[in-house]
């Protein structure tokens, strides 16, 4: 299986499906590869924090060209997949001398499916761009291509508790990514000083608490669509909260925006962790040391979607806080250019790249110490641990894919580009032989619709105010759902 992901947290979500119990786990661009059953499958989607989809590979073949394809998947035994009942959709992405259209190449997949049923049955199954009941993944490099069933459906940054919004909202993969990047683990209090609508600090909430994000998914999964689908191992997974723990710190979020303080309360009470998660109006300007340790993580204006009247003032401001008012702790800051980082004035222990949307951003660390650097060494201090030097040494290796594939990124996912591990010596073949051509205009995504909504309902008594917890008005998601799952599930009111 093939787990997607963000630019940038393929080692963070390596870790995670480690932590699942997975197998076979390799890492590529912007995907993680690994081996399990159905059961892991199932897990992957509701419990990974920084995956956007998981792929079952279902036919991998060469190809030399259009008909090639065509006659693979024609000669595929379709009805173990879809029948003429089941809507589908075909994504497809592309990097090949031979296939120059990615479209294309989705017609081609369509065309063979549907020529498979006309051929048997006289008639033809349904397409359908909006919420189709399957929606398959045709990926080729080179001559290489793999089909593949997309487990998710919707992408899995839709967490579903975020009820209101301010401007430009971070991704929640991206958040919760860049938190477990700091290996904070809510062993300390949590500060986000500018939080927007506060998904670093609901993220940061979950992570303490080891509440998995399915709890929240509000659409149906792709893979209950499938006729193989198991409704008990699901509710099964969705039901056990045995992995969740207590949290003893507070986690910060303030603003100088009423509006954003306002969608902050709204998606903290959402989330049902409002009650380790303090927010407040108060502008960083204000900031003062806190009672306890503590790690700060934040996105604050860059002044590209939102600026600051005075951005450059901002940060050195920031940079002054961290100084005088932060002594002891460590500071992790995502910003988007250098010269925007000059004011801040402090020299970071570690520099991750990472997109933030279409951004080309820096994911920076800043540790500070009392008296001068001279000291600090002398007294035993390290201002870079061994894993802040592996992580430098994985930023020169994700500069060269970072050139590759700038200006190819989206807001909402940012996923439909990466390369399987077993691909990827032929796509550097490839790249090479292009010598940098431009191949963004060539490539065509199909964007996520919103799904079915989720019929599982809330467990009376759960823990950690689950019934301040709101979703969208509820569908019917499947046959099983029509029965009363209201003394087991989590979304009781």
């Amino acid at each position: 299986m093939i787990a997607k992901t963000l630019q940038g947290l393929e080692d963070v979500l390596a870790v995670e499906l480690e932590s699942l119990g997975a197998k076979d786990i390799s890492k590529g661009l912007r995907m993680v590869s690994f081996t399990g059953d159905k059961e892991m499958m199932y897990r992957a989607n509701f419990c990974l924090r920084t995956a956007l989809r998981v792929l079952k590979p279902i036919k991998t073949f060469e190809a030399g060209g259009a008909d090639d394809v065509y006659n693979a998947i024609r000669q595929m035994e379709w009805d173990e997949f879809l029948d003429l009942k089941t809507s589908f959709v075909v994504d497809s992405v592309v990097y090949s001398e031979d296939f120059k259209h990615s479209k294309f190449v989705a017609y081609k997949v369509k065309d063979a499916i549907v020529d498979y049923f006309r051929d048997k049955t006289g008639q033809r199954p349904n397409i359908s761009i909006v919420n189709p009941d399957i929606r398959l993944n045709m990926h080729i490099s080179g001559n290489s291509c793999t089909l593949s069933l997309d487990s998710s459906g919707d992408s899995l940054h839709k967490r579903g508790y975020r009820t209101a919004t301010a401007e430009s909202p971070i991704n929640e993969v991206l958040a919760a990514g860049m938190i477990m990047m700091t290996g904070w683990n809510g062993d300390c209090d949590f500060i986000d000083p500018m939080c927007g609508s506060g998904t670093i600090a609901i993220e940061a909430a979950l992570i303490a608490r080891n509440i998995y994000p399915g709890i929240f998914h509000t659409s149906k999964y792709a893979f209950e669509n499938w006729k193989d689908f198991e409704p008990e191992m699901l509710e099964t997974i969705y039901n056990d909260d045995s992995q969740e723990r207590e949290f003893a710190h507070k986690i910060y979020a303030s603003d100088i925006d009423a509006a954003a303080v306002n969608a902050t309360i709204s998606n903290v009470r959402s989330a049902g962790v409002s009650d380790i998660v303090e927010v407040s109006k108060k502008p960083f300007q204000q900031f003062t040391k806190p009672d306890n340790k503590a790690i700060i993580v934040t996105n604050p204006p860059y002044g590209e979607r939102i600026t600051a009247p005075d951005l450059p003032g901002l940060y050195r401001t920031i940079g002054e806080k961290l100084k005088h008012q932060f002594v002891g702790n460590d500071a992790w800051i995502i910003s988007y250019r250098k010269e925007i980082f000059d004011n801040i004035g402090l020299k970071p222990s570690v520099s991750i790249p990472l997109y933030n949307g279409s951004l080309d951003c820096e994911f920076r660390k800043y540790q500070t110490f009392d008296g001068g650097f001279k000291n600090f060494r002398s007294e035993g201090g390290n201002i870079k641990s061994d894993e802040d030097i592996r992580k430098m040494r994985n930023k020169k290796n994700l500069r060269p894919h970072r050139d590759n594939f700038k200006g190819d990124f989206k807001d909402t996912e940012n996923e439909d580009d990466e390369i399987p591990a077993y691909l990827r010596k032929r796509h550097r073949n490839f790249m090479i032989s292009q010598k940098g051509r431009d191949l963004q205009g060539e490539r065509r995504r199909t964007e996520d619709n919103d799904g079915y909504n989720s019929s599982f309902k809330k467990k009376k008594g759960d823990d950690h105010n689950r019934k301040e917890r709101k979703s969208a008005p509820q569908k019917k998601r499947s046959p099983w759902a029509s029965k009363d799952y209201s003394k087991k599930g989590r979304h009781e009111q």
